[in-house]
């Protein structure tokens, strides 16, 4: 597929794409939508930002011209922010088919009110789907286009159970997992949950695109380190951390050193989160520190760096984390940060598959912001718990706090 007109896109939506600025498909759209225009179940691993919400809303626009009773389209999200991003890409395609967002965190009455008033598409978080499938407000027998968007983290434990009872209350859809990682895991519920599917499984020039170092930095001089390294950035940042309350407490110690930071975390309403991303996205905040749950799907044009302020649970995370820079073609940095605390959980990360992150000369990146790397190869794996508490450090013969110090 050259183009979307070879895959049959009809001329409206040729000239909805077009307005938007796209004009050739890229690899996943290209792989992805004939053979969704063809019907079949498809599973798409792409890296994030490669453009794979377009390449299963394109063929569902073209497969679902709007007629009769719906929702005859179901698109599970495990966010908000996410939801709302994608059902304004599908506005944006400019079809007739009607649709509505339902999430948790606000009141049901214009939920209630848009599927009242008849809706073609339904995109959503299983919570709130399933609330008001259970008021008798939404039925989903006649859904005939379902995706799972994240869809490693929609079969995961947490959200499995409310996306299995889901799937159970439609009838044999086509079927789309979408996500930029998928753990060998998943193959059994992707069995289970389509038929006869094919797979799109897209490798990009990612590397090219990013530069991500590891800074080796001592716990106590974290804070003061980040806030040189966002201020020597000076651009859109996103700040990672691993807890709801640690997000919000280090947002306010980023506001008290100085910083333009807003933070997103569960904790918070609805109302307050989409103020806290209308203002990442407008560059009113440079800086958006936040949990995991912006670190899927989430699109924000030009963040030019992500810290890994505190590291994640999983390899799975850091890839989705670091996916929020260096998007479509656009060069981005990571930093990771290790502290000798970190030392354990940092070599589980690697054994799980976490990229190799080649590591900064920590006083030359502080001292003068030069992304130069150590020659040497990191120190072997501590033999015990104990030995990592006692013994970390020291990092090939060298304490941790050197090179630190300048951070404080």
């Amino acid at each position: 597929m050259q183009s979307f007109a070879d895959a049959g896109v009809r001329p409206h939506t040729l000239a909805a794409l077009a307005a938007l600025g796209i004009t050739e498909p890229v690899p996943v759209q290209a792989q992805a939508i004939p053979l969704l225009l063809q019907g079949r179940d498809v599973v798409i691993e792409a890296p994030t930002g490669s453009g794979k919400t377009l390449a299963f809303l394109v063929p569902m626009v073209e497969r679902l011209p709007r007629r009769g009773a719906g929702p005859r389209a179901l698109i599970v999200t495990p966010t908000r922010e996410l939801a709302l991003q994608v059902e304004k890409v599908l506005r944006s395609l400019a079809s007739d088919l009607r649709s509505a967002v339902l999430y948790g965190g606000v009141g049901y009455a214009t939920q209630r009110l848009a599927l009242k008033s008849g809706v073609d598409v339904v995109v959503g978080t299983p919570g709130r789907i399933l609330d008001l499938v259970t008021q008798g407000r939404l039925s989903l027998s006649r859904v005939e286009y379902l995706v799972l968007d994240e869809a490693d983290e929609m079969l995961d434990a947490g959200f499995a159970p409310a996306v299995e009872r889901l799937l159970g209350l439609t009838y044999e859809p086509q079927t789309v997992l979408a996500s930029a990682t998928m753990p060998t895991w998943v193959t059994t519920m992707i069995e289970k949950h389509t038929h006869d599917h094919e797979e799109v499984r897209v490798v990009t020039e990612k590397e090219a695109d990013l530069e991500h170092g590891l800074l080796r930095v001592a716990r106590e001089h974290k804070l003061q380190t980040l806030s040189r390294v966002l201020h020597r950035h000076g651009g859109s940042a996103i700040v990672f951390g691993r807890t709801k309350h640690g997000v919000s407490k280090l947002n306010g110690h980023l506001r008290q050193l100085g910083h333009n930071s807003v933070e997103l975390q569960g904790n918070l309403s609805q109302a307050i989160r989409d103020r806290a991303m209308a203002s990442f996205r407008a560059g009113r905040s440079q800086v958006l520190v936040a949990t995991n749950v912006a670190a899927r799907g989430i699109d924000v044009d030009n963040v030019g760096l992500v810290v890994n302020f505190e590291l994640p649970d999983s390899a799975h995370w850091l890839t989705h984390r670091v996916g929020r820079t260096a998007r479509m073609g656009v060069a981005g940095r990571a930093l990771t940060f290790v502290t000798p605390e970190d030392e354990l959980n940092w070599i589980k990360l690697s054994r799980q598959g976490a990229p190799k992150i080649r590591e900064l000369d920590t006083k030359r990146f502080l001292d003068e912001g030069s992304w130069q790397y150590q020659e040497h190869r990191p120190a072997p794996p501590p033999r015990s718990t104990a030995t990592a508490a006692t013994g970390a450090r020291r990092y090939r013969g060298r304490r941790w706090s050197s090179g630190n110090r300048s951070g404080r």
